[in-house]
């Protein structure tokens, strides 16, 4: 697990201090950071630390990895659709219908990210035993908490050095 913790330190100490939005659903990250390369880093690493947690052999991991992608791409796109009617209610001006159709939204994609989950599982647990698709669950929560942690590192020592720069100046004016 240090082995992890310290690739993932080297990953994430060139990329650009930003803000990260996560989804709300299990934590994944939906939008990129401004370091174009960081989200390519990020499926990488991923890759790797899943593969490694899971002892996916080379065999599994070549049928493996192209399932997992089309599921996960497949959510991505599910989700997608929640996010964007998200972004349409207008907080200042709430409509009772609208916010109603949101929240009917909402249950539909729960329903389908559930169909899809049923469906990928059952692909899945012919690459994989039963064992290493309960191990895949694990591996990606807490591949999530790693990036999480290591973001709001980043984010702590921007702060920090934002602060100590701000007290330079006002040294300098004084």
């Amino acid at each position: 697990m240090k082995h992890w913790i310290l690739v993932l330190a080297c990953l994430c100490a060139g990329w650009a201090a930003a803000p990260v939005a996560l989804a709300q659903d299990e934590g994944t990250l939906d939008e990129v950071p401004q370091d174009p390369n960081a989200q390519e880093k990020i499926k990488n690493l991923r890759i790797a630390y899943i593969t490694d947690k899971l002892g996916l052999t080379p065999e599994q991991a070549e049928k493996f990895w192209p399932v997992y992608r089309e599921y996960s791409e497949k959510r991505r796109e599910v989700r997608q659709q929640l996010v964007e009617a998200r972004k349409g209610l207008d907080a200042n001006n709430p409509d009772p219908d609208q916010q109603k159709r949101v929240l009917d939204l909402g249950l539909r994609v729960k329903q389908q990210e559930l169909d899809l989950e049923r469906d990928y599982s059952d692909r899945i647990l012919k690459i994989i035993s039963a064992q290493q698709m309960l191990a895949l669950r694990k591996a990606e929560g807490d591949f999530n908490k790693l990036i999480l942690n290591q973001i709001q590192q980043r984010r702590l020592m921007q702060q920090r050095r934002e602060n100590v720069q701000q007290r330079q100046r006002l040294r300098q004016r004084n």
